[in-house]
């Protein structure tokens, strides 16, 4: 029987850079005075407001959610008697959804749960109902490459005594529900999760760079490149925008009639296909194997299908890509290094610019180039003030060396060896993130607007493999130009005048006479060293006859 690749991977829909702390808090009105809240009293030692001796969130955007008038807002003691933050372990067993749209945050949070490390950045651990409970809660989320922290307090909306947003499967356990409440304040309220994409979520909680990919445009070796994403650490989601899902197998349906997004595990090369835990194909599978892959017989919510169904009943794909920075788990490849950088674009100084030099490459055998993977990531800052996205763009410029600067002249006549706009244009994107391949040298980033007069702020971040490096390149001040130099300007795709010397010494064997063949063989050497490089094939000896009789005043 021949072998196919085949996927395991979960939905939710069976579940029914830099590391600065600051504090986040979101509006200074006091929504709970119209839920009749008692006169607040304040902690002496931390300073927070107390209600009974508990803590009360009166910053949480409670003004924008629908008048429910069956709606009463409970402590988890006020639920349960023995209420636990944590109990055996944060999973995505922990997470049912509720009558929010959000399930592309709980995709998020599900994603996260594999990954221990990453959980306990967003939920530090030792919060609880016990020894020290004052009803105060906290949660981190990344936000333009700081750790910010979110408080909330334990209060919780319910209808008939049961928790109407995300909630566990055990009912005693409430760090998700806690969870989704922070992240709501951070948003703007409980309202403002309803619909949204999964990498926005990822982003917020992991700092990772994201890339969204259609299926169809995925490559025919898929098994491969999600293996190698898998490896490499990444979280991966995929959806079905555009229509429901159909069922997959009998044993196994999808539970809602809409978009719902799924989380990519893990891929194997089994026999035949595996759809649920008890699909009548793991028949074909040996015990062995199926202990090796981890097969457990129960709904919960993990399933195998095999890659020809992936294509066929998915449409977005979204990656998550973690830096060495990031992900600290055992057994996963991390070959991304990230470099994050702070800039601003103004008005009449032109874009900044960012040397990047890539030494090693990849290690892939397939690749008979020897090239150098990166991924550049351009996010726009503060855009929610500003009212506004940006049209933006990548430039990648080949560079002389590793601390070139290139002027508005050598602009106008290079061409970029990779460009966002190529492809997409300008776009107004938050987060504009370009995948590439070059060769190891020195290149130059250029994040530009589409407009030239526009001033914002960015962050840029660079994920290449160790061994690669990135730094912003200072701009030339008008001192910085030597009174000596006798080319004023220089383009950056000729040589300096003493490397000019030594290939006409090299080259021009007879002295100060130059044949038109030691000039064809002067130019070829020097294109194909430069940024002009590729261009030496279009110059002829033709053309270096034509330079000589220009010169020759004898």
């Amino acid at each position: 029987m021949s072998r196919a690749p085949r996927l395991e991977f979960f939905t939710h829909s069976s579940m029914s850079g830099t590391k600065k702390q600051s504090s986040t808090d979101s509006s200074d009105s006091n929504p709970w005075e119209s839920l009749g809240s008692p006169t607040l009293l304040w902690s002496p030692t931390s300073g927070i407001p107390l209600q009974d001796g508990l803590y009360m969130d009166a910053r949480f955007p409670v003004q924008n959610m629908p008048i429910q008038t069956d709606v009463v807002w409970k402590r988890p003691k006020e639920i349960c008697p023995f209420p636990q933050f944590i109990v055996d372990g944060a999973t995505r067993m922990d997470i049912c959804q509720g009558i929010l749209s959000d399930c592309w945050f709980l995709s998020a949070v599900a994603s996260l749960s594999l990954y221990p490390s990453l959980l306990d950045q967003v939920v530090p651990s030792g919060q609880g109902f016990q020894k020290g409970y004052n009803g105060c809660f906290y949660f981190r989320f990344w936000q333009y490459g700081e750790w910010n922290k979110v408080r909330v307090d334990d209060r919780l909306p319910t209808r008939n005594g049961q928790l109407i947003y995300l909630s566990s499967s055990n009912r005693e356990e409430f760090w998700s529900a806690l969870l989704e409440k922070a992240y709501a304040k951070m948003k703007g309220g409980y309202n403002a999760l309803n619909m949204g994409f999964p990498h926005e979520a990822m982003v917020d909680m992991t700092g990772g760079i994201t890339e969204v990919f259609t299926v169809a445009s995925l490559p025919r070796a898929l098994g491969s490149f999600l293996r190698s994403l898998l490896q490499k650490g990444a979280l991966i989601n995929c959806a079905n925008s555009q229509r429901p899902l159909m069922a997959m197998r009998s044993e196994y349906t999808w539970k809602r009639n809409q978009a719902h997004p799924a989380n990519i595990t893990d891929v194997h090369t089994e026999f035949g296909l595996c759809v649920s835990d008890q699909d009548i194909e793991w028949n074909m599978v040996s015990a062995e194997e199926q202990r090796r892959v981890q097969r457990i017989q129960q709904d919960d919510g993990e399933f195998w299908m095999s890659l020809a169904d992936f294509r066929q009943n998915f449409e977005i794909m979204e990656v998550c890509h973690l830096s060495e920075d990031t992900l600290s788990e055992g057994g996963v490849k991390k070959p991304w290094k990230c470099t994050s950088h702070n800039g601003q674009w103004m008005p009449l100084q032109g874009p900044p610019q960012f040397n990047l030099t890539l030494l090693e490459v990849d290690d892939d055998p397939s690749d008979p180039e020897l090239t150098c993977s990166f991924l550049l990531a351009l996010m726009q800052k503060h855009t929610r003030q500003r009212g506004m996205l940006f049209p933006v763009g990548l430039h990648i410029y080949k560079a002389r060396s590793e601390h070139d600067f290139l002027s508005s002249r050598d602009l106008s006549l290079l061409s970029p060896a990779l460009s966002s706009i190529k492809e997409l244009g300008y776009v107004p994107r938050r987060e504009l993130v370009l995948r590439g391949r070059l060769a190891p040298g020195h290149y130059i980033i250029i994040p530009t607007t589409e407009e030239t007069n526009q001033a914002g702020e960015f962050l840029l971040r660079v994920l290449t493999e160790k061994g690669n490096n990135t730094i912003a390149a200072e701009r030339p001040g008008t001192d910085a130009i030597s009174p000596v130099a006798p080319m004023s300007p220089r383009l950056a795709g000729l040589p300096s005048i003493n490397e000019a010397k030594d290939l006409f010494l090299k080259h021009c064997v007879k002295g100060s006479y130059c044949r038109p063949l030691d000039l064809y063989n002067l130019l070829t050497e020097t294109i194909a060293k430069g940024v002009f490089a590729g261009s030496e094939k279009k110059l002829s000896l033709e053309h270096c006859k034509s330079f000589v009789v220009l010169m020759d005043v004898s």
